[in-house]
C-alpha cells in the first residue's frame, strides 16, 4: 500500500544519495500474500543478498525471518504495526510498538519510522566522518518529508505530534514538485492547486495503491523512486489506468450486494 511504497522509497533515496544501489521487492498480494515470505527470502539469499529491511511488515513473522536466519540472510525489521511479546529472528527491531518501547512514536506510520531511522543512519554516519571522508555533502533529509507527508495522510494515523510536522513540512515539499514520480502523478490527476490532505489521501494515494490491488504491485514504489519525467509519467498513466479499473470493480461489486 501507500505506507509501504512510501517507507521503500524513502529508503531507496537515501541510499542512492550515497550511491548505493538498493533493490525494491513488493510481494504479490495474490501469489505471496503480505509481509515477508520464506521462498521470496530464499530466492533473494539464493541471489547474493545478505540483507533484507523490510518495511510496514515483518514484526510478527516468525517463521518466514526464521527461514532466512537459517538461510544466513541478515533481516532488519522496520515496522510499526502491534508487537507481541516474542520479536522475529533479526538483526534489529525497529518499532515503536514494540512492547519494551518507550518513545512514546507510537503513532507514527512506517514511513515515519522508516524517515527516523534514515535520520539515525545519517547521524551515525557523519559521527563517523563518513561524509568527510567520502569528500561529500551530506544529503538534506527534508527533502524526502513529501514522501513521508503522502504515506502518513494516507495510512490514516493521528495527524498529532511528530505526525502533524511530517505532513505540515511534506506538503511544503511536494508542492515544490521536485519528486518526478509524485509530479507526474499530481499531473495525471488534474491537481493543479497546491496539495493539500485530500489530494494526498485520495487522489494521489488510491493512484500509488491500485498498482498492488489490481495492476502491478510494484508499480507504486517504482513510481516513487524515478526520476525521469519521461518515464514517471508513463508509469503515472498506467496507475492512473489501473485506478480506473478499480473503480469499476468496486461499482460492480457496489451493484451486486
Amino acid at each position: 500500500d501507500v505506507d509501504a511504497a512510501t517507507s521503500s522509497a524513502v529508503l531507496w533515496r537515501f541510499f542512492a544519495a550515497l550511491d548505493i544501489d538498493l533493490e525494491i521487492y513488493i510481494p504479490d498480494r495474490l501469489a505471496e500474500g503480505y509481509g515477508p515470505n520464506a521462498p521470496a527470502l530464499r530466492r533473494l539469499r539464493a541471489a547474493g543478498v545478505d540483507l533484507v529491511i523490510t518495511v510496514d511488515c515483518g514484526i510478527t513473522a516468525f517463521e518466514a525471518l526464521a527461514e532466512a536466519e537459517a538461510a544466513g540472510l541478515e533481516v532488519i525489521v522496520v515496522d510499526h504495526h502491534a508487537a507481541e511479546p516474542r520479536l522475529p529472528a533479526a538483526a534489529a527491531v525497529v518499532n515503536p510498538n514494540r512492547l519494551d518501547d518507550s518513545s512514546g512514536q507510537g503513532q507514527l506510520a512506517a514511513v515515519g519510522v522508516a524517515f527516523l531511522l534514515v535520520v539515525a543512519l545519517n547521524r551515525a554516519l557523519r559521527d563517523a566522518g563518513w561524509y568527510a571522508k567520502a569528500g561529500r555533502a551530506e544529503p538534506d533529509l527534508r527533502q524526502w518529508l513529501d514522501l513521508v507527508a503522502l504515506g502518513t495522510v494516507c495510512d490514516v494515523v493521528p495527524l498529532t505530534g511528530l505526525n502533524r510536522a511530517y505532513v505540515a513540512q511534506g506538503l511544503k515539499v511536494m508542492a515544490a514538485r521536485g519528486n518526478a514520480g509524485l509530479a507526474a502523478l499530481a499531473d495525471v490527476a488534474r491537481i493543479t492547486e497546491k496539495p493539500g490532505t485530500y489530494h494526498a489521501g485520495f487522489l494521489l494515494g488510491p493512484r500509488v495503491n491500485a498498482g498492488g490491488r489490481v495492476g502491478e504491485a510494484p508499480l507504486g514504489a517504482r513510481l516513487l523512486t524515478c526520476n525521469d519525467p519521461g518515464e514517471a509519467a508513463a508509469l503515472a498513466a498506467r496507475l492512473d489506468g489501473y485506478t480506473a479499473g478499480r473503480r469499476g470493480i468496486e461499482l460492480q461489486v457496489l451493484a451486486q450486494a
